[in-house]
């Protein structure tokens, strides 16, 4: 029987992934913003990283509580 991920387990592993991603994410910006002339300044793109790396925790974690529960459903 394979063993559930606890929802602890889920958090945590969901916030190392997406921490790992806002630094990428950050970088990106960096680049690809003024290419696009969108005019930031450092402090304003990392606070539009904070607002989608919070977005992006929520929906990691609830995605892999759902598939969790989904594949280990007890059967019918």
């Amino acid at each position: 029987m394979k063993h559930m991920q606890t929802r602890v387990q889920s958090l945590t592993e969901s916030f190392a992934n997406v921490t790992i991603g806002y630094f990428i994410a950050l970088a990106a910006q960096m680049i690809v913003f003024p290419l696009y002339e969108i005019e930031v300044s450092i402090s304003q793109n990392i606070q539009i990283g904070v607002i989608f790396t919070a977005v992006s925790i929520a929906r990691s974690y609830l995605l892999r509580r759902f598939f969790n529960y989904y594949h280990h459903r007890p059967a019918r």
